[in-house]
């Protein structure tokens, strides 16, 4: 373990190293570009750079082998002697300290439960910032959250509703099927219909103690913030600490719910929200349709299903996006466990998913959204005086490169080298592992800068960014099939040609700019359309 901690060092370094020096053959391709020459030059850069970033996938790939190989015999000594896990050093920024301090964190949000469950979940889905140690401790979170005796659901319950579960409800389950940090969810059956529910109940004392907990978290991070310069993580506690009370309150997750449902439906996309069943509905209880489904992460079931992971990985996608740029009103806490699967009960070998657990949405206002959109826009098409442009109307002015690589999970290099090849393939080779370590050694190269970043941009980005966070972390247990630049391209554009369609309409500007304005959409959809028909093709030819 000693050995393979010293050679990740190792390994860490030279990958920043090799980051550095790729980054300085695209700053010379673009100086060159502006030079008159025969070409020879830029021919001769070209080829550097391509050996760079040769050179940089061959440490990344080394660097996975070894986090994983790492990660295994962590797996397999998770019982040695805790002094002896305490006593190893950092020498640098080894994994024995990342692992300690990992479980301590883990531990104190198993004590306290709640918000603190809630907190560890969401830096669980920060695998690009976070050392791994953190993020695989953590994740255990997401299955292993606290769970209240069914003395507790059922006293929660009768203050709700007067009555017992067995006196509301037939078959109520005593154990629960699912628990999360706020609550846990237990089957039964619908007395006058037969139909099978899911009733969530709040975990009980809950909505009492979070505000301590609030207060209590609020506090540590002002005066960490105070204490050290480089601490700048206050926008956690000022985006959960009114999100928080929403969260809390089941009835206005239902309204959500529903409102989700509606905009879904009109799609055609194959998702479904469960039915909410409102007599039975309170602050603290929500009971629903029980809908069946597996984890939309787990790759095992998909394979036996026979579904396409890249069908799976492009549907969930394409529901987020639908919600950020048709409507606003944003799913914001879409981890693993809020995502179920199931093949289609009408179409055969096609996924249907089911979408759970809307507490947390955010409604983005039209400004924030066309400018969003502009910005997706400008992305997809390597329009860099767009993205630049876009992220002025958001307050993001010098930091416009490093807000497209946060929001891409990809570094900016690539959007300049798409500019120049015209192409819509953000991947370095698409190698997997070696891939997720460039953008981790990217991001923490970058972590100062990320962090300022989060203090300049509008509040309602930050639960986007979460949003974001959430779906990457999908999208890599599914292997990442997809390009889902191309899916958020696709929705963003038609964003950005309905709102010029509209202002121009108002405007009387004549024919000339909307039929501009429609060739403009239509180069977008052209190249998106060419770009997924050749991965398709790409995809069928591999698995002949």
């Amino acid at each position: 373990m000693r050995a393979l901690e010293e050679r990740i060092i190792r390994l860490e370094n030279d990958l920043d190293n090799a980051q550095r020096r790729y980054a300085e053959r695209s700053n010379e391709r673009r100086t060159h570009d502006d030079d008159d020459d025969d070409g020879r030059e830029d021919r001769t850069t070209d080829d550097r750079k391509r050996k760079e970033k040769e050179a940089m996938m061959n440490i990344a790939m080394d660097l996975a082998s070894a986090n994983e190989e790492l990660s295994s015999l962590v797996a397999t000594n998770d019982n040695d002697d805790d002094d002896d896990i305490m006593d190893r050093k950092d020498d640098g920024g080894g994994g024995g300290i990342h692992a300690r301090n990992a479980r301590r964190l883990l531990d104190l949000c198993r004590s306290n439960g709640g918000v603190y469950v809630k907190v560890g979940q969401h830096l669980a889905n920060l695998d690009l910032l976070l050392p791994v140690e953190y993020v695989t401790t953590l994740s255990s979170l997401f299955d292993d959250a606290p769970v209240s005796s069914y003395d507790d659901v059922r006293g929660v319950i009768r203050e709700e509703f007067g009555r017992d579960p067995d006196d509301l409800f037939d078959d109520f389950s005593r154990v629960p099927i699912a628990s999360a940090s706020l609550a846990q969810v237990h089957t039964a059956k619908c007395r006058s219909t037969g139909r099978k529910l899911a009733i969530k109940v709040q975990h009980r004392g809950l909505r009492e103690t979070s505000r301590g907990d609030l207060l209590a978290m609020s506090t540590v991070v002002g005066v960490a913030e105070r204490l050290f310069e480089d601490f700048n993580f206050g926008w956690i506690c000022e985006e959960l600490t009114p999100q928080l009370p929403k969260e809390l309150d089941f009835k206005n997750e239902g309204e959500n719910a529903e409102a989700a449902a509606a905009h879904l439906d009109r799609t055609g996309l194959d998702c479904v929200v469960p039915d909410v069943f409102w007599e039975f509905t309170s602050d603290r209880v929500l009971t629903m349709q029980y809908e069946e489904g597996f984890r939309a992460t787990d790759a095992k079931s998909i394979d036996r299903a026979g579904i396409s992971r890249r069908e799976v990985a492009k549907l969930i996608s394409s529901v987020f996006n639908a919600q950020i740029f048709e409507t606003g009103f944003v799913h914001c806490d879409p981890h693993e466990a809020n995502i179920l699967l199931r093949e289609h009960p009408l179409k055969r070998g096609k996924p249907q998913i089911v979408l759970v657990d809307h507490g947390l949405y955010k409604r983005l206002d039209p400004d924030f959204q066309e400018s969003y959109a502009r910005l997706w826009k400008g992305i997809v098409m390597a329009n860099i005086p767009e993205i630049k442009s876009a992220c002025e109307q958001m307050g993001v002015v010098k930091m416009y490169p490093l807000l497209a690589a946060m929001l891409t999970s990809r570094p900016f290099d690539e959007v300049v080298e798409r500019s120049q090849t015209k192409s819509l393939d953000a991947s370095p080779v698409g190698n997997g592992g070696g891939d997720r370590v460039v953008i981790r050694g990217y991001a923490q190269r970058y972590l100062k800068e990320i962090v300022a970043m989060l203090d300049i941009v509008p509040r309602q980005m930050l639960l986007i960014f979460k949003m974001n966070d959430c779906l990457r972390h999908v999208d890599i247990a599914l292997g990442s099939p997809i390009n889902n630049l191309v899916v958020a391209g696709r929705f963003a554009s038609k964003r950005v040609f309905e709102n010029k369609w509209k202002k121009q309409s108002l405007s009387n500007c004549g024919l000339l700019c909307l039929f501009r304005d429609w060739l403009s959409y239509m180069n977008v959809l052209v190249r998106v359309n060419s770009y997924e028909l050749i991965a398709r093709l790409k995809v069928n030819s591999i698995t002949y």
